[in-house]
């Protein structure tokens, strides 16, 4: 293959679906989630290195703002707002990379503070970090939505309605079916409520909001096509959500604690943040 070659491969399968908003094809969705784990491996092992952090359920809940953030962050993009090239890093995958300075500057930053004596704990820095860019984020896209006339709360309202609606009964089957006390744990209800809220996000969009949204997702895609409706992204969260808890509750203590609450971070992450995404889309009809 000639350096030629190479560089149709790259801008066909890499650059022209960041450029031209193209839905993700099967050689960028397996490159992406090889980077995702290697990223997951490199946080680990260089977290692990420190003598003041502690990746445990705490860290785990106050990072989660900056995950809202950068659902936010990705519908500041879809509003068209920024038309430079700066646009595109704020576009799968570069937003990652983009979302990751913010967060590790804010945490490098807390517990410097805390070392100095400036913070008694640096938990308190970091999530106000988190809670402030969401909060600004979010600001910046009430007022685009107030300067076009478009806040359609009705669909805010709805798909959260779908998503607690589907997050309660989901909870009730592991909790009370099948006896799992462990779902309880707020990190297992923060991964329900993430990966039901992007199935709720996705349904409504693509069968009933007015607008004409499309799944980019590869698998996502392909279930929508082959059932004739968004709503089987319900069926195929559940075949993700039951095994993967299961799984990662017979593990949880047989490893290290600070990469097994990476990885359920990461899993928060890819439905959360989405979830995000799509429902201020429909909300801002953008």
């Amino acid at each position: 293959m000639n350096q030629e070659m190479i560089w149709d491969f790259i801008q066909k399968y890499y650059i022209d679906p960041i450029r031209y908003g193209q839905p993700y094809n099967v050689v960028d969705t397996t490159t992406y989630a090889l980077v995702l784990i290697l990223a997951i491996y490199i946080i680990y092992r260089w977290l692990s290195r420190s003598e003041i952090i502690r990746i445990d359920r705490k860290f785990i809940l106050c990072t989660l703002p900056f995950v809202v953030m950068g659902g936010l962050l990705r519908v500041v993009q879809d509003t068209g707002m920024i038309e430079s090239d700066w646009q595109y890093l704020l576009i799968t995958p570069l937003i990652y990379f983009v979302m990751f300075a913010y967060t590790a500057g804010a945490l490098v930053i807390s517990v410097t503070l805390q070392e100095h004596g400036a913070l008694k704990d640096y938990h308190r820095g970091y999530l106000a970090a988190g809670i402030a860019g969401a909060a600004a984020t979010g600001l910046v896209l009430l007022w685009f939505g107030a300067e076009n006339g478009i806040i359609a709360l009705d669909v805010l309202a709805i798909i959260l309605a779908m998503a607690v609606a589907t997050t309660a009964a989901v909870y009730a089957a592991m909790r009370y079916l099948l006896k799992w006390e462990y779902v309880a744990d707020p990190l297992y209800l923060s991964l329900l409520f993430g990966q039901l809220l992007d199935a709720s996000a996705t349904s409504y969009g693509i069968d009933l909001h007015p607008l004409h949204y499309v799944e980019v997702h590869v698998v996502g895609s392909h279930l929508i096509e082959w059932t004739g409706t968004a709503f089987s992204m319900f069926g195929l969260k559940l075949l993700v959500l039951f095994p993967g808890i299961y799984i990662l509750e017979r593990f949880r203590h047989e490893g290290p604690g600070a990469l097994w609450h990476l990885i359920l971070l990461a899993m928060i992450t890819v439905g959360l943040a989405p979830g995000i995404r799509d429902m201020m889309r429909m909300v801002l009809y953008v």
